[in-house]
């Protein structure tokens, strides 16, 4: 890698240093810049390597670079300004550069301070934060995939159909299997695997001390049986669950059609009883009693709702899996959890939008600490594309090779002094490139404009920019970050 130029910067000898467990040598005055991203890195891997935010038009600042010991062990992390110091004297190297870690080459102390993982588990989002006891260290929102469900259909239907070919055969095995105890669909195992995946990850770079995950506010499967695993899940959504209970729940115990809480609420049919409307749960909602004379003997399109009929068909599956992932994840643990009223009442209390980065800060127990200024966004993608064939019914076999011109599929590049991602190639040699948020930044990136940062993961991770949140939520930042791009 290129080296890049030394700035000329000088901090008086009179500022206290602060002290930390990466050795005597960092309490020394030293040069204080504003990014790692100047630090000399050539005697590391390609991967490693920092991107200068001059060449990358880009705020690649970080707040905290996490820390190593010799034996791969994490510590307490330091100041960049810190990290700079130990790299240019070749007492450390970089290890990873998203988030920014370096490993110490020396030994050193292994003084500790307790530090808490909050973890608010979703059926599609997740929120990270470890948070010390002055400050937040680490903030993070992972994507999880929302398409196995599909595959996994795919997949079967091509295994039933193997077998009436006549170059393959195999007896039926569908009599002598046998789920075992606890057994999860594919497509929820999966959510489970990765949720313990980025946990193992985080703990991996810092010392991580407590755990706290958040189980669900309620359980629509007997709420007083929180073990319930398994078969017991293939009952249906109310066993030991009242339909009005189910209805408040799931209308978020306001009126459906004014949206006014806190009155008194009754059942309604969504199409009336007399015009051919069931009573199935569907077709079923919560009103208050002037909406549901005043809606009469009208549908809730007719009545001007048209969206009331499609959020009613909107089961609370999602719930209901999510609160069988989280009791698991909290047993294979061994750790702590809260309940979502306790967290959303701290969140209100505090003045926090809502969010998953400050769920996540809240069930750490976060309050007065001092928020990170750097949000992660993680994404999680497919590890291999196993397709034979090009879309659907088609006969076009899918001959992509994996590697074109050195790059892979979901690989982070540079193009343009802009860091993306791969999202597709073309054996010619030109790329289509994108941010992680789907941003399509070019179709037909020719690989001589494309540098590699890091090699493809199944945790593609994106540091977001620099904008103050303390009350506005990741939701608001992403937004920001489209409208700049």
């Amino acid at each position: 890698m290129q080296k890049l130029k030394e700035r000329n910067t000088y901090t008086p000898t009179v500022i206290p240093q602060d002290c930390s467990n990466c050795g005597l040598s960092l309490n020394s005055p030293f040069e204080v810049r504003d990014s790692v991203a100047s630090l000399k890195t050539s005697f590391n891997s390609s991967d490693a390597a920092l991107t200068a935010r001059e060449q990358a038009g880009q705020n690649l600042r970080v707040s905290v670079v996490n820390v190593l010991n010799k034996r791969g062990v994490p510590l307490m992390p330091c100041k960049p300004q810190k990290a700079r110091r130990l790299l240019k004297e070749g007492k450390a190297k970089v290890l990873k550069r998203t988030p920014f870690t370096i490993q110490l080459l020396y030994t050193t102390g292994e003084s500790k301070q307790n530090l808490t993982l909050g973890v608010d588990a979703g059926y599609s989002n997740v929120g990270l934060s470890v948070v010390s006891a002055d400050k937040e260290l680490y903030s993070a929102e992972l994507k999880l995939r929302t398409d196995m469900v599909k595959l996994n259909s795919e997949r079967a239907t091509y295994r039933r159909t193997r077998r009436s070919r006549k170059t393959w055969y195999r007896k039926a095995r569908f009599l002598n299997r046998k789920k075992p105890q606890g057994w999860l669909a594919p497509s929820i195992q999966n959510k489970l695997d990765t949720h313990l995946k980025i946990i193992e990850r985080i703990r991996g770079i810092l010392p991580i001390s407590n755990v706290v995950i958040e189980v669900a506010a309620f359980d629509t499967q007997k709420i007083q049986n929180p073990e319930i695993t398994g078969v017991e899940y293939q009952q249906g959504e109310l066993v030991g669950y009242k339909i009005r209970e189910y209805l408040l729940e799931k209308w978020k115990r306001k009126c459906a059609y004014c949206g006014e809480k806190d009155i008194p609420l009754e059942i309604e049919h969504i199409i009336p009883k007399s015009r051919g409307g069931s009573s199935r749960i569907s077709n079923l909602t919560i009103s208050c009693n002037k909406c549901n004379l005043k809606k009469g003997n009208k549908t809730a399109e007719e009545f001007g709702h048209q969206e009331i009929q499609k959020q009613a068909k909107e089961s609370l599956r999602a719930t209901v899996f999510m609160n069988n992932v989280r009791w698991k994840l909290v047993n294979l643990l061994g750790c702590k959890w809260t309940y979502g009223y306790i967290t959303k009442h701290n969140r209100i209390k505090l003045g926090l939008k809502k969010s998953h980065s400050n769920d996540a800060f809240i069930i750490a127990g976060g309050s007065t600490q001092k928020r990170n200024d750097q949000i992660f966004w993680i994404k999680q993608v497919r590890k291999c594309n196993r397709k034979l064939f090009k879309g659907k019914r088609s006969h076009l076999k899918n001959t992509a090779p994996r590697f074109v011109k050195e790059f892979q599929r979901f690989d982070k590049v540079l193009w343009k002094n802009i860091e993306c991602f791969i999202f597709g190639r073309r054996s010619t040699g030109y790329f289509d490139i994108r941010m992680l948020n789907g941003h399509k930044l070019s179709s037909s990136a020719k690989a001589k404009d494309l540098k590699l940062l890091e090699t493809f993961k199944t945790l593609l991770t994106e540091k977001m920019r620099f904008l103050p949140y303390l009350k506005d939520g990741v939701s608001a930042q992403r937004m920001e970050d489209e409208k700049r791009i």
